[in-house]
């Protein structure tokens, strides 16, 4: 699920310099090397929400606990794929804070996150992620704020 070219190369907009179809967009930029590693799936993506989902497997501590740190990687991925889309391709989206609760561990399956915006303004986003495992228990709930540069992304040089 990767290109070679830079996402917002693939971008398509209208007069309003807003995306046509955010999944479309997603699937040709892919999830970035993080993501792919991690085994991020994308479900649903529009400003206001994104849907994802990350297995446990692969992703654990050593005591077989999923790692808080995979469910942050997680959380922000979803946060900042949300705000990206706010911010349209003329226009390029940085997580400045993140921050998340723990508040009960996974062992396997997977863990499904919801990015919903708490605010969606010019220069600043605001997300708040919600992780829960395959029963719906809510395992990990997180905060993204977003700073919106007005430059376009620059391309990924690997």
């Amino acid at each position: 699920m990767t290109s070679a070219l830079p996402y917002h190369a693939l971008m398509s907009s209208d007069d309003s310099g807003k995306i046509n179809d955010y999944m479309d967009f997603l699937v040709k930029r892919g999830s970035g090397e993080l993501g792919a590693r991690m085994g991020i799936e994308i479900l649903e993506a529009s400003p206001e929400r994104v849907v994802g989902r990350m297995p446990v497997e692969g992703n654990r501590q050593p005591i077989g606990l999923l790692h808080g740190g995979a469910n942050v990687v997680l959380a922000e991925s979803l946060g900042s794929i949300a705000s990206q889309l706010h911010a349209g391709f003329n226009r390029t989206s940085v997580g400045i804070e993140v921050s998340a609760t723990h508040h009960k561990s996974a062992t396997s399956g997977f863990v499904t996150g919801v990015a919903t915006a708490i605010s969606l303004g010019r220069t600043l986003t605001c997300y708040e992620i919600v992780l829960t495992d395959d029963k719906g228990v809510k395992t990990c709930t997180a905060r993204l704020t977003c700073l919106i540069l007005d430059r376009a992304p620059k391309p990924f040089q690997a």
